[in-house]
């Protein structure tokens, strides 16, 4: 049978035409996908903690059952440390709406604003023309699929914990040759073991790799947190303790975040201060902090610790955001490292060239 060659200019468009499919795919069943992605990246996660608790002998079920306390701790953890936050307000609520109110008017009146809803602004009267219940009907509306994607994460994390190793083998015995035992009689040379190494050492790196993201990420975010903490601090803003918290959380979120952090404590200023120009200094403070944390910094150390050309970061954010929005955005950088780690042991010279333009060297 006479073989059918494929020139390179062919081989690219089959390629460019498979990868636009897998985006579709992605997207398209991104309600599935994308939790069980989350549940795979809690597996590596746990995967240290989960191997050396395996060598004790501890069951299995067990251990699952001491994994989702770990999860429920952290994220109860969390949502204490945001609750306790926010209720400082409790008590001032008062004070701070009569400031906003007077900021507001003498804005207007400035600005000569003829427009009577501004020039006699009433934040309670503009809280009582929103349709309450419907806004809490949005809210339950959005609450309710996250708790369901929620749910599903665990759902997939406890079986992904239980079956991963069978996958792990499956993989094995279809990828790799068995070594062959050794004779008096030269034989001819195997990549076996080689390919074996490679195997067990790319699901250590991808827990490396994710391990690394995450402390990374928690790292300058937990320095801009300080950073804006302190600087709320000293430019007299109250509760500067809340802001630092809230730009550690927000910065969580790409983009989105980094604005709220940065507006929310501005607009504190000019209702505390009724100042436009010092609420100008305190945006031009805390945007040159995250500036130099979210744009100079992390990209640094993520794109040397994971060996990531910067502009493949922000390539791959743009991408993964567009298939699964804000959570893609999150899950991103370590997706893109774990996909350069997986091609990284392919021969042909086509794909290595992808992992040589991945790579930050």
């Amino acid at each position: 049978m006479q073989k059918v060659s494929i020139d390179s200019s062919t081989k690219i468009f089959i390629a460019v035409i498979g990868i636009v499919f897998i985006v579709a795919i992605l997207k398209l069943l991104s309600y599935i996908l994308l939790p069980f992605t989350i549940a795979y990246f809690l597996y590596f996660l746990f995967s240290p903690l989960n191997d050396f608790l395996y060598e004790k002998k501890i069951p299995g079920i067990v251990i699952i059952l001491f994994d989702i306390l770990i999860i429920g701790v952290i994220t109860f953890s969390i949502s204490k440390i945001l609750v306790e936050s926010f209720a400082v307000f409790d008590g001032n609520t008062g004070v701070y709406t009569a400031k906003f109110n007077s900021v507001v008017r003498n804005i207007a009146a400035s600005m000569g604003v003829k427009d009577p809803s501004l020039r006699t602004f009433s934040l309670q009267k503009a809280i009582a023309k929103i349709d309450l219940f419907g806004l809490a009907g949005g809210v339950i509306n959005s609450i309710v699929p996250l708790a369901g994607s929620v749910l599903l994460v665990l759902f997939f994390f406890v079986f992904i914990v239980s079956g991963h190793h069978s996958i792990y083998v499956a993989l094995k015995k279809r990828y790799q040759k068995p070594a062959e035992k050794k004779t008096d009689e030269p034989a001819a040379s195997t990549d076996t073991a080689p390919i074996n190494i490679n195997m067990n050492t790319t699901f250590q790196e991808i827990t490396s790799q994710i391990q690394k993201y995450i402390v990374t990420k928690i790292a300058v975010n937990l320095l801009a947190g300080i950073l804006v903490g302190v600087a709320a601090l000293l430019l007299g803003i109250d509760f500067p303790v809340v802001w630092g918290v809230l730009a550690f959380f927000l910065n969580f979120i790409p983009t989105i975040g980094s604005v709220g952090a940065l507006i929310l404590p501005t607009m504190m200023v000019l209702v505390q201060y009724g100042s436009v120009g010092y609420m100008g200094l305190t945006a031009g403070i805390i945007a040159v902090i995250q500036t130099l944390c979210f744009n100079i910094l992390e990209p640094m150390m993520i794109g040397k610790r994971l060996d990531l050309n910067p502009i493949v970061i922000l390539l791959s954010v743009l991408l993964w955001g567009y298939v699964w929005g804000i959570p893609g955005m999150l899950l991103a950088v370590p997706l893109t490292a774990i996909l350069k780690i997986i091609i990284s042991n392919a021969k042909d010279e086509n794909v290595k060239l992808i992992v040589d333009l991945m790579g930050g060297n």
